[in-house]
């Protein structure tokens, strides 16, 4: 079932009834971390999906586990606000988490307000903001990314921006489990050398 792209849902519907969602901007920026690994690397995908989907529907313990791969899709068409899936192999050029200050404050510009005070901004809301970007720091950064991913030169201004803002431009990837056993492995490492 196609979704009404000029209501703001607040359910979704699959398995003969409607399902009441979390549908605030906040809620679905949470539930996409642990749906990337973001939260808690240690999980599996399944387990991030499972988790997502109790964060995202307020009855979720009421959903027969048969309709779990249906839950799972409607989640997925409600996340991309109805729109088409640029597929699994589109080029990552933004991190909801890593770029939060970037996106807020373009957000908040495009908005003409700082949508964070708001006590609830529906999700397709917010998305329609966030696409109305169009400069500033983060296209700036976004731009960077695409060009750097592209292998295409940079002009001399977008040179220095990078060098000066290296740690915001590149994305960082969440630690695995075993990255974090081996920084520690190289911590205790250290600490033995200074001491001894």
């Amino acid at each position: 079932m196609t979704p009404d792209l000029w209501a703001l849902p607040e359910a979704v519907r699959f398995a003969g009834r409607a399902w009441r969602v979390r549908s605030d901007f906040r809620d679905v920026l949470a539930l996409l971390r642990w749906l990337d690994g973001s939260a808690d690397p240690a999980l599996t995908e399944s387990e991030r999906w499972y988790v997502a989907l109790a964060l995202f529907y307020q009855d979720f313990g009421c959903i027969p586990p048969e309709n779990y791969r249906e839950a799972c899709e409607q989640m997925a068409t409600f996340i991309q606000a109805g729109r088409p899936d640029a597929g699994p192999f589109a080029p990552r050029l933004m991190d909801w988490q890593q770029d939060a200050a970037l996106i807020a404050a373009g957000v908040a510009r495009a908005a003409g307000q700082d949508l964070r005070a708001l006590p609830h901004l529906h999700w397709w809301s917010f998305l329609g903001w966030f696409d109305s970007i169009a400069d500033g720091p983060f296209a700036t950064v976004v731009a960077l990314r695409d060009k750097l991913r592209r292998g295409k030169k940079l002009e001399p201004w977008e040179r220095d921006y990078y060098r000066a803002h290296r740690a915001e431009v590149d994305l960082h990837r969440p630690a695995s489990p075993e990255m974090d056993t081996e920084k520690q492995r190289l911590l205790a490492l250290l600490n033995d050398k200074e001491r001894g």
